[in-house]
């Protein structure tokens, strides 16, 4: 196999696009940011409501390309109580009470490949 400096400058561009692609701000960010906001969404849909403190304390945090959907611990309910206390005790009841075992459940496999269609297009468009 024979590289020109032609070929080499071309192949080090193209993988240079890649890279940039996966950086946080590339298209794996984006692909990582739209999981999250969805599978966020899908949360608030589920969510069982007595106060809705439950569900209004859904926080969400997007770390380079680590993305965490968790119950803030600053918040309290109208009856003062912490649902960052209950909310796992929520959860672990099981059944549709478990949001975030749901969310996994029911939309987990559709945000992945939805992710996978975002983060190759934006590799896909970038490589060309």
């Amino acid at each position: 196999m024979k590289l020109s400096i032609t070929g080499l400058q071309r192949a080090l561009e193209n993988n240079q696009r890649r890279i940039e692609a996966m950086q946080p701000r590339g298209a794996l960010g984006k692909a990582v940011q739209w999981g999250l906001l969805t599978a966020l969404r899908y949360v608030l849909q589920i969510i069982h409501v007595d106060t809705g403190a439950l569900r209004a304390s859904q926080r969400m945090r997007l770390s380079g390309l680590r993305g965490t959907i968790y119950i803030d611990p600053a918040a309290v309910n109208p009856r003062g109580h912490r649902p960052a206390d209950y909310g796992p005790i929520e959860h672990a009841r099981g059944g549709s009470h478990a949001f975030y075992a749901r969310t996994d459940a029911e939309r987990g496999e559709e945000i992945v490949g939805g992710m996978i269609r975002i983060w190759a297009r934006g590799t896909l468009e970038s490589v060309r």
